[in-house]
């Protein structure tokens, strides 16, 4: 499966904005690392900058903004390809708050990230073949829910039932087989 390269990195606020004790911003595409690495500060005894830290890795530290800490984060570092868009990506929760997240987000877009539109790491996961169209659906279905059945559905598509089913009943009709059969 190859993947689609980005040409620039997004970033966002990938939890709900307002009150709450948490926020998280991600951040995804070929200079994820690098951004991580001007607005990250870890902390510690032996603190590894986001590059060279190896994958699947969570680190403390500050974010810092035009050389003051703007607060305290936990960043996470996830390389390529084994993350949702097949990217590098990197989050960062910090303090919830509007204002927090505002400021960490602020940061990253200053040091190169692009805000990412409504819907876009799942449109790279999908570009990138990380999920297929079913699947990409099935997201959005996901964080719609809101009732233990609609979640249920969502979870199946979600979980490639869906699109075994149209590969088989593809393949009944044109006699091509892919594998799993209805």
């Amino acid at each position: 499966m190859a993947t689609i390269p980005a040409e620039d990195t997004i970033a966002a606020i990938a939890t709900p904005i307002g009150a709450g004790g948490l926020a998280v911003i991600r951040i995804s595409g070929p200079r994820a690392l690098d951004i991580a690495d001007c607005s990250f500060v870890p902390a510690g005894t032996s603190p590894l900058k986001p590059s060279r830290a190896p994958t699947h890795t969570i680190h403390f530290g500050h974010i810092v903004r035009q050389g003051r800490n703007v607060d305290e984060a936990l960043l996470a570092v996830l390389r390529a390809p084994r993350t949702f868009t097949r990217e590098d990506v990197v989050e960062i929760t910090c303090h919830g708050g509007i204002l927090p997240a505002k400021t960490v987000l602020d940061t990253v877009l200053e040091n190169g990230a692009r805000l990412a539109q409504p819907g876009e790491f799942t449109r790279r996961a999908f570009l990138n073949s990380r999920i297929d169209l079913a699947q990409a659906e099935a997201v959005a279905d996901l964080i719609h829910s809101r009732t233990e059945l609609a979640l249920r559905a969502a979870n199946e598509k979600l979980a490639v039932t869906l699109s075994r089913r149209i590969n088989a009943l593809r393949a009944i009709l044109t006699g091509i087989t892919f594998g799993d059969q209805i």
